[in-house]
C-alpha cells in the first residue's frame, strides 16, 4: 500500500512539472496596473474578460444585479468578482481614503455588486480565494457606493485604469463594454511622508546629517510634525552626523523654532552657525529676514557678507535689498549700477535695470 501511494505522489508530481504554458481559462487576459498615488503605491491585479459579441448582455445578465447564488462554493450571496477567474485584487502601500472613507494599508479581494443606477464596491480581507465563490460578508473592509458611467465606445476587453491624478489623489475607473466604474482614492500626503521619513531615518540613510536636515526642513516648509522636527533638526546640527560644521542644518533648525513660536531662540541659532555660511548661505539668511519685515537686521547681514566677499553680484544685490528696505534708495541704487556690471546673465541684468529704474522712482524693490 505504501508503495502503490509513493508512486502515485510521484506521478502527480512529475504530471504537474510536465504540464505546459497555454492560454489562461476562459482566453481571459491576466493583468496588472500599478501607480503612485503621493508616496503610496496602488497595483491592481485582474484577469480581463472580452465582450466577444456580447453587446448589450454583459450587465445585468452576463454580470447578474447585485449578490446571487453562483451553485458553486459556500456562499448564496456573491458579489461579482470585478474581473475573470481569481479573485481581482488591490493593494495599498499606506493607508488611504476611497470615496472619502478610511481603508489600511493592505491587500483586498476587489469586488462590485452591479446596479445600473448605483453599484457597490468592495473591499474583502479574503484576496486569496477564486472569484468570487467563497465570498463571506463578514470578510468585508469596506464598502462604498458608486455610479456607473456611460461610455461612448465600447471597450472589448475589461481594463482598469488611472485617471484624473492630482498630488493626493487618483479615480481609479474599472471600464468594459459601454460601463465605466470610477472611484477616488486619496491619501494624507503628510502622514504619509512623516511616517516615511521616520521608516528611512532608521536606515542606513540616517547616517548623515543630511537626512535628518531634509525630514525636519519638510516638516517646517509644510508646517506640520514640528515638536519632531526640532529633534530631527537637533540630530542634524549635532556632532554625531557632523552638522554641527555646516550652516545649513541650524538654518531649518532655526526655520523649525520660528515656526514653533520661538523666534529668539531661531535668532540666537542662526549668529551662533553664522560664522559657517557661505555667501550665498548668508545671502539667503538675509533674504529670510527681509520676508520676516526685519529690514535692520537684514541690512547688516548682507554688510558682513559683502565685507567677507565684496564686490561679488550675490553681496552687492544683498546691499542692493538691504539698503532699499530700509528706505536708503540713494545707497541702494549706488549697490545695485555697480552689481549691473557683474551680472552673469541676461536675466540678472534685466532684474537689476528694472530695480534701478525703481530705485529712481524711490520703489522698494524687495
Amino acid at each position: 500500500m505504501k508503495k502503490i501511494l509513493l508512486t502515485f505522489c510521484l506521478f502527480i508530481a512529475v504530471y504537474t512539472k510536465a504540464q505546459l504554458t497555454t492560454l489562461p481559462s476562459g482566453g481571459n487576459k491576466p493583468a496588472a496596473v500599478s501607480e503612485q498615488v503621493g508616496l503610496t503605491k496602488v497595483s491592481i491585479h485582474y484577469d480581463r474578460p472580452a465582450v466577444k459579441g456580447r453587446e448589450g448582455k454583459i450587465w445585468g445578465q452576463l454580470v447578474p444585479i447585485g449578490f446571487t447564488d453562483q451553485g458553486f462554493g459556500n456562499t448564496k450571496t456573491a458579489p461579482w468578482r470585478a474581473g475573470a477567474n481569481e479573485n481581482t485584487t488591490i493593494s495599498f502601500s499606506t493607508d488611504v481614503q476611497v470615496e472619502g472613507q478610511q481603508l489600511a494599508a493592505g491587500k483586498y479581494g476587489l469586488f462590485i455588486a452591479f446596479d445600473a443606477a448605483e453599484s457597490m464596491l468592495i473591499f474583502s480581507k479574503n484576496s486569496n480565494s477564486w472569484g468570487s465563490y467563497y465570498y463571506n460578508p463578514t470578510e468585508d473592509a469596506l464598502r462604498v457606493k458608486i455610479k456607473p458611467q456611460a461610455l461612448n465606445q465600447s471597450i472589448e476587453w475589461l481594463q482598469y485604469q488611472f485617471t484624473n491624478q492630482t498630488g493626493n489623489s487618483a479615480t481609479i475607473c474599472m471600464q468594459w463594454e459601454k460601463l465605466s466604474f470610477p472611484f477616488t482614492v486619496s491619501v494624507d500626503i503628510k502622514q504619509t511622508q512623516v511616517a516615511s521619513f521616520r521608516n528611512e531615518l532608521r536606515t542606513e540613510k540616517g547616517f548623515t546629517w543630511q537626512a535628518w536636515e531634509q525630514a525636519a526642513q519638510w516638516c517646517a516648509q509644510n508646517n506640520t510634525n514640528l515638536e519632531e522636527a526640532l529633534l530631527w533638526a537637533d540630530s542634524a546640527t549635532s556632532n554625531t552626523f557632523g552638522g554641527n560644521f555646516v550652516f545649513q542644518p541650524h538654518s531649518t533648525k532655526a526655520m523649525v523654532l520660528d515656526k514653533l513660536g520661538r523666534a529668539d531662540e531661531a535668532t540666537t541659532v542662526l549668529k551662533t552657525a553664522l560664522p559657517l555660511a557661505n555667501m550665498q548661505e548668508m545671502h539667503q539668511y538675509g533674504r529670510r529676514l527681509l520676508n520676516q519685515k526685519k529690514p535692520k537686521e537684514a541690512l547688516e547681514i548682507f554688510k558682513t557678507n559683502h565685507t567677507k566677499n565684496p564686490n561679488k553680484f550675490t553681496t552687492l544685490m544683498g546691499l542692493t535689498r538691504g539698503y532699499a528696505a530700509n528706505a536708503d534708495y540713494k545707497n541702494a541704487l549706488k549697490y545695485a549700477q555697480q552689481a549691473l556690471t557683474l551680472a552673469p546673465d541676461a536675466n540678472n541684468r534685466n532684474f537689476v535695470e528694472s530695480a534701478i529704474t525703481k530705485l529712481k522712482e524711490g520703489k522698494d524693490i524687495n
